[in-house]
């Protein structure tokens, strides 16, 4: 089956000056964001400091506000409205918004609560993430396992497995480095750092997500205008007033999926993109990622065979 699905980006992807406020869409949404939040979203996003973006309470904020701001853009010159909606990790709360099923105030209110509570759960400067290329899913589980068993009081998990052999990892700094060591010697293509500031998407989050279950079930959820895929059962369904626990569980669930899980809805591979949970096979690599017509293997081979060579926006 093939169609249109809208596919928005996490954490990784920001950048001072990303998107220049010159369309009234973008204005009027960093006006929204800014009024919710109390601050200059389009100051942030356009003079940084780069320091403070790349803190994740902003950090989400600004991504949210940079997609949901081209999505509008997007509407209202023709663009088609798309027949599937997912978001990697913090991509779904905007592929959320797109479908309608809760308002971008809530969302930019949420996301910062989020990120405020996902860098509380590990003091900024003492937890990362490390893409890893070359080395198999299994491969990673065992190094992964090695490591935190040698280390007795840190810990590294495999946290996304985005494609073959390109596999992100989370945990403590000092042990995270030792696993990057580990895989070089273990023949890895290559490890690299991601531009995060905190080891999202392992059992360090638990705390997190166990605030954020809390602050998800105090919103209105409203009827989707599309099929939403949910990131922890990797299932396509359109949210309605009766689905808040389907999203709460999609948001916050601390279990992982594994890669045999993975469904299709609309030519569309779908991932597990939860804040404690691993991710598996996502399809996201710039703010929006139009795929009409395609078949999952073709986007897969042609997104995947990019961020290979040239992305760590993987989060």
């Amino acid at each position: 089956m093939s169609g249109l699905a809208y596919v928005f980006p996490g954490q990784g992807s920001q950048s001072v000056g990303m998107l220049v406020a010159k369309s009234s869409e973008v204005a009027a949404t960093y006006e929204e964001a800014s009024e919710a939040l109390g601050y200059d979203m389009g100051e942030l996003i356009s003079s940084g400091p780069e320091e403070v973006l790349n803190q994740t309470e902003y950090t989400q904020p600004a991504l949210l506000t940079v997609s949901v701001a081209l999505f509008r853009y997007a509407m209202n010159n023709n663009a088609e409205f798309p027949d599937v909606v997912l978001g990697h990790s913090l991509g779904e709360y905007a592929a959320l918004v797109a479908a309608g099923a809760i308002r971008f105030e809530d969302a930019v209110k949420l996301v910062r609560r989020r990120g405020q509570y996902m860098q509380g759960a590990v003091p900024l400067g003492k937890g990362g993430m490390a893409a890893v290329l070359g080395l198999s899913d299994d491969m990673m589980r065992e190094i992964c396992e090695s490591v935190t068993r040698e280390s007795k009081t840190g810990l590294v998990e495999a946290a996304n497995f985005n494609a073959p052999e390109q596999v992100v990892v989370a945990g403590d700094n000092e042990t995270l480095q030792v696993l990057m060591e580990r895989c070089r010697e273990s023949g890895a293509k290559r490890s690299i750092l991601l531009n995060v500031s905190a080891p999202f998407h392992c059992s360090l989050m638990k705390p997190a997500a166990l605030k954020m279950e809390a602050r998800l079930r105090e919103i209105e959820i409203i009827a989707s205008l599309t099929v939403v895929i949910f990131s922890a059962s990797s299932s396509g369904i359109s949210v309605s007033n009766s689905s808040s626990r389907a999203i709460t569980n999609s948001t916050v669930s601390s279990e992982s999926a594994p890669r045999s899980s993975t469904k299709e809805a609309s030519g569309v591979t779908s991932s597990s993109l939860t804040p404690s949970c691993s991710h598996t096979n996502f399809v996201t690599r710039s703010t929006i990622v139009l795929m009409a017509g395609i078949t999952p293997s073709a986007v897969k081979k042609r997104y995947f065979n990019e961020m290979a060579d040239t992305d760590s926006s993987f989060l």
